[in-house]
């Protein structure tokens, strides 16, 4: 999450930045021919908050991920499933079969970030249902990329759920141990734990965020190389303390509070939105 200075994560769960941690069938990841991609979860894979530049939705790490795979493949086809405000559980009902039914060669799956944020949040019964969604996708044959969620600690509201983050990525690790995939591991990766690598909302990447997580995970798969996810950003002058404040008052004013109004509602901010890609069909 925004806003930390960098220290060293030698905690439950956590490993050193710059160790990307990978699955065990990592040394064939490059070899392959990758022809399709579904992306499954939720607002982080849908694009939030990075605006297509065709002026409608959200492009995202996965659209550029995307990008890549279709520079290397003709032929080369996509579907982005992926929905904001997505439960686990729903992302398990409504997209995985989805993705079964396809057979595509790599399927990415993020989700339970928006489960961790509910009260009463269970990070082992998450990991329960991850781990049977990892191993019905693993069966059909198709490689899978998981994702381990971001440190929050310096997130205000936020940072109480980061002992639930550390107890799920733990699973997740473990899920890619058991069934051999990839993991993208964000809790450590250093070059996100800067602010303008996130949104006003604190909470999704901007665009510049997005780029930097699609160039790590096409290294990760051995489809692209260059390190630039890596590559630290320019020098930014100290935000005043008052600066800090004002800009905490306004986050609360107008991304909490709204937050918090659809949960007491029942509501989420996906209600009624459909998949931006949901047939797997050629791309771009």
């Amino acid at each position: 999450m925004p806003g930390r200075s960098r220290r060293a994560f030698w905690r439950r769960g956590e490993r050193p930045a710059y160790l990307p941690y990978r699955g065990p069938l990592d040394n064939h990841c490059g070899c392959a021919v990758i022809r399709s991609f579904i992306a499954l979860g939720d607002s982080f894979t849908e694009g939030l908050d990075d605006p297509d530049p065709s002026g409608t939705g959200f492009r995202g790490w996965a659209d550029l991920l995307a990008d890549v795979l279709a520079g290397r493949q003709a032929g080369f086809r996509y579907a982005n499933l992926a929905v904001r405000g997505r439960l686990l559980d729903q992302v398990v009902v409504d997209q995985l079969p989805v993705a079964l039914a396809n057979r595509p060669d790599l399927v990415s799956l993020c989700a339970g970030g928006n489960d961790l944020m509910r009260l009463g949040a269970d990070p082992d019964r998450l990991g329960e249902s991850m781990a049977g969604a990892v191993a019905a996708v693993r069966a059909s044959g198709a490689r899978v990329v998981l994702f381990t969620g971001a440190d929050p600690g310096n997130v205000p509201i936020l940072r109480r759920i980061r002992p639930r983050v550390i107890v799920y990525n733990d699973h997740l690790r473990a899920i890619a141990d058991r069934h051999g995939c990839v993991v993208a591991d964000l809790w450590s990766l250093s070059t996100l734990y800067d602010r303008r690598a996130w949104s006003e909302d604190r909470l999704h990447l901007s665009a510049a965020g997005h780029c930097l997580v699609a160039g790590y995970v096409a290294e990760l798969l051995g489809v692209a190389g260059g390190g630039q996810w890596r590559q630290p950003w320019p020098p930014t002058d100290p935000v005043r303390w008052v600066s800090r404040r004002r800009a905490d008052a306004h986050w609360l004013r107008v991304h909490v509070l709204p937050w918090v109004s659809r949960r007491v509602r029942g509501r989420s901010s996906g209600d009624g939105l459909p998949p931006k890609r949901p047939d797997l069909s050629p791309y771009p």
